[in-house]
């Protein structure tokens, strides 16, 4: 089995000769006891993606983020923290994602996009992928609100507006907030909530 490494442009890896897997392939191979948590992977355009290593600052971030998210979340919703999520050709792992259901409701499948309102990547020094190859994927299968909590620069990103259709696809719309802002945090098309950028990051 190859395994793509490479995160920035994981479609360079067709050149290589890697190959890819779907996401039936991947449950496989992790039902068949040859991926494990331990392996520390995602899958990501077909490819199985190493997952960042975590710093202090990202650790501090996400925790701040997912406790300030979770005193805001209205009835029906629930966080899920570095959990995957399934979209048409990639599982990645966000750092946050807010769904609608329970612990129940995903027993036997991980959320896709029509439960997903909200994806919070933490980025340090994953920042380039988070900007790229994970805002691509998530724009891909119409994830409604992505955030880039952006440590580097001080300032959350929120992409609103995903086309799809895009070559490639992308989101419409980002807003920056930076520091000694408010971030609304907004779920089916209503703000519930402001996040102080200040609050959140390290």
């Amino acid at each position: 089995m190859t395994i793509a490494t490479t995160r920035q442009y994981p479609l360079a890896g067709t050149h290589a000769g890697f190959r890819r897997f779907s996401v039936m392939e991947y449950h496989k191979l992790i039902q068949m006891g040859m991926l494990t948590p331990d392996d520390n992977l995602e899958l990501i355009e077909g490819y199985l993606v190493h997952k960042t290593s975590r710093n202090p600052p990202h650790a501090v971030a996400l925790n701040r983020t997912r406790k300030l998210i979770e005193r805001m979340l209205p009835a029906g919703w629930d966080t899920r923290l570095q959990d995957a999520v399934t979209l048409s050709g990639s599982e990645p792992e966000p750092d946050i994602a807010v769904v609608r259901g329970t612990d129940d409701d995903f027993e036997k499948c991980h959320p896709g996009p029509g439960v997903i309102g909200l994806l919070v990547e933490i980025a340090d020094s994953s920042l380039d992928v988070d900007q790229s190859d994970k805002q691509r994927i998530y724009a891909r299968d119409g994830v409604i609100r992505y955030w880039i909590v952006n440590i580097p620069d001080r300032r959350v990103e929120v992409y609103t507006d995903p086309q799809p259709a895009g070559d490639p696809p992308s989101y419409a719309t980002r807003t920056d907030y930076p520091s000694g802002t408010l971030v609304p945090f907004v779920l089916d098309g209503a703000t519930v909530g402001t996040i102080a950028v200040d609050e959140i990051l390290p």
